[in-house]
């Protein structure tokens, strides 16, 4: 005789992940089966100046609102190795060369804290639960926004800080030709921006040869309006997660609360 599994004695699967950015910090617990946050996402503005002390402190109190108690995942807009912060996109200078990992788990009363860039932590959670997931090819995401941040991974696998918007297209750097800021502050029409994008793209193309390029940032919230006018050859799609993406990948990356309890 066959016994069904009682659901509520199943381990566990929730983590807690904080998307730090330059104008907002965002957190909340995640049910890493699913990808989704278990209730609406708390919000604090990122202090200003977003020095690494204060932006910390900021986060920790999230946590505290939140109740958690476990591992935390946190992303942040900079290139990040090891822990170590190596650029400062959006947030103070003083954080150049900073070891954001440690100054996160000794303001969160020393619990283990797992730090990676913003784009990548977004990428990781459309190839899991998004957009991208089972595509088992070369996936490229792309969030538009102040600049333009990239996620670069094979068969699901991350190749992490590829900092693509910096990449020179005919002289001028992709963001500055096909962010989202760029098309608001010079009035660029949808077709005019999608030529750009258009031309940004066939550039990360020729170099990357992806079989997929997710789109996000809040601009893919009208996706219907330019997606259809892009002229590249790789398929575009729209990202599926919008605002919680960066939070889904942090709390993928820190992994869940040990032992079972959801801590909230």
């Amino acid at each position: 005789m066959s016994v069904r599994p009682d659901p509520s004695a199943a381990p566990d699967r929730t983590g807690f992940g904080i998307d730090i950015g330059g104008t907002g910090i965002k957190a909340a617990p995640v049910d890493l089966r699913t990808g989704e946050t278990r209730g609406a996402p708390l919000t604090v503005p990122t202090p200003q100046p977003a020095t690494p002390e204060a932006v910390a402190a900021a986060a920790a109190g999230l946590v505290d609102r939140a109740g958690w108690t476990g591992p935390v995942g946190v992303t942040l807009p900079s290139v990040v190795r090891a822990g170590i912060t190596h650029t400062a996109a959006n947030i103070a200078p003083s954080w150049l060369g900073v070891d954001a990992a440690h100054l996160f788990s000794r303001t969160l009363d020393d619990r283990p804290v797992r730090l990676l860039n913003d784009a990548d932590a977004a990428g990781l959670a459309e190839a899991r639960f998004g957009a991208a997931a089972g595509h088992d090819g070369v996936v490229l995401m792309l969030t538009f926004g102040t600049g333009i941040g990239s996620a670069l991974l094979a068969a699901g696998v991350l190749v992490p800080n590829t900092e693509l918007g910096h990449l020179m297209v005919d002289g001028v750097a992709a963001e500055h030709r096909a962010s989202a800021v760029r098309r608001g502050r010079d009035q660029m029409s949808w077709p005019a921006w999608a030529a750009e994008v258009s031309r940004v793209l066939k550039e990360y193309e020729r170099l990357l040869w992806p079989d997929l390029i997710v789109a996000g940032g809040g601009i893919s919230a009208e996706a219907d309006r330019w997606l259809p006018l892009l002229t590249n050859r790789t398929p575009v799609v729209a990202a599926m997660l919008e605002n919680t993406a960066g939070i889904v990948g942090a709390a993928m990356a820190a992994g869940p609360l040990r032992p079972s309890g959801t801590g909230h």
